[in-house]
């Protein structure tokens, strides 16, 4: 996959060849997909590892679940949320569209972020209205409008959700920097493990994962090399995120839950059932199946 990218032509003819293979059958384009990206056939008979799983779930569960929809959609889980009693971690709302034409730019405040409801990185972030091209920013959500971007790793609960634009409060810390993005991988209403994003901004995000006690753990390929004495700053509140993690995803086997910390202050994500469409090609395959174990189907 890595190598691919490389070629864009050869890229845009995998992801429309993908979109077609989940027109046909989703489970043609898991199984398809799967076998390219990780290099051998994914058992969906007696699923193993966390892949495997997130796949039998996305195909046997998800697909007719209209809550795991709900949850799913960027706006509405919001109610989700207030229901956990955590609404003060709902990040500031500006405006929900239906149309991209219903947007009045001029009502908005000199930053904010724009995304459609029912995507992964369907996201626009207005660093300076008085700079930002408006007519360009039109374009791009109207493309991703049609974009169906489900279609890809065949994930059809998202087909369900009724397409919004949602436009936010851009969340910044200090300098102006996009703040981490700490994702908590919750297995039975607990967040075991975290995938922390860092370095955001610069458009070559690094990954790292760490424990409930904050031990940097090397689950991606990258990190065998890590140094022995490498470790990730410790938030500010974790044991409050933890809490908050493990609240949102009490009632689910498994579910990835988002959060941003703007110094001390937690700012709700959102939820994801199936991290990375169910094919994590950068996982190590030995946490991939300790992963595996934890979730019960």
């Amino acid at each position: 996959m890595q190598s691919l990218k490389k070629y864009p032509f050869l890229m845009m003819f995998y992801t429309h060849f993908r979109r077609l293979l989940t027109i046909i059958s989703p489970k043609l384009n898991t199984i398809v997909t799967f076998r390219i990206s990780k290099g051998k056939a994914i058992d969906l008979k007696n699923p193993k590892t966390l892949d495997e799983k997130i796949s039998w779930l996305k195909l046997n569960t998800y697909n007719k679940d209209p809550l795991i929809s709900k949850y799913s959609d960027k706006y509405a889980v919001r109610e989700y949320v207030s229901f956990c009693g955590l609404g003060e971690t709902l990040n500031d709302l500006y405006g929900v569209y239906d149309r991209v034409e219903d947007i009045n730019w001029e009502d908005l405040p000199d930053k904010f972020v724009l995304k459609w409801n029912n995507g992964c990185g369907l996201n626009i972030f207005c660093y300076d209205k008085k700079t930002f091209d408006i007519e360009n920013a039109v374009k791009t959500l109207k493309k991703w409008e049609k974009a169906k971007k489900y279609l890809g790793n065949a994930e059809m609960h998202y087909k369900q959700i009724p397409p919004k634009i949602v436009c936010e409060k851009f969340i910044e810390a200090k300098n102006s920097l996009l703040p981490e993005d700490y994702k908590f991988l919750c297995f039975n209403g607990r967040a075991e493990y975290c995938m922390v994003c860092t370095e955001r901004e610069t458009g070559n995000t690094k990954f790292y994962y760490c424990d409930r006690e904050w031990n940097l753990v090397r689950m991606h390929k990258e990190h065998r090399n890590i140094p022995s004495d490498f470790h990730i700053p410790k938030p500010q509140g974790l044991d409050k995120m933890l809490q908050y993690a493990d609240t949102l995803s009490k009632p689910f086997p498994f579910v990835r839950v988002d959060l941003y910390n703007v110094e001390g202050k937690i700012i709700f994500g959102e939820l994801t059932f199936t991290p990375f469409g169910g094919i994590n090609s950068s996982m190590i395959e030995e946490m991939d199946l300790m992963l595996g174990n934890m979730l019960k189907l």
